[in-house]
């Protein structure tokens, strides 16, 4: 797995965006919401469209969720 870094000027931007725009735990899970919503309509749908691989998608999105709320964390 690479690790990519940010670069001053993005975390800053980042930084700014879940400060002033958005709560993280409030971006977590709208990302959710979406990620769940958005497969469901994807398996529903598979039928007409072929056989697709969703796991990668609805892998990333759930990991970009847990960056932002730590939710499936077990303390």
């Amino acid at each position: 797995m690479s690790t990519n870094h940010f670069s001053e000027e993005v975390e800053a931007r980042l930084k700014v965006f879940f400060t002033d725009v958005i709560d993280p735990k409030d971006m977590a899970k709208a990302l959710r919401t979406t990620n769940y919503l958005l497969t469901l309509s994807v398996i529903r749908e598979r039928d007409a469209m072929g056989k697709i691989n969703l796991e990668n998608f609805f892998y990333w999105v759930n990991e970009l969720a847990e960056v932002l709320d730590p939710y499936l964390e077990v303390e």
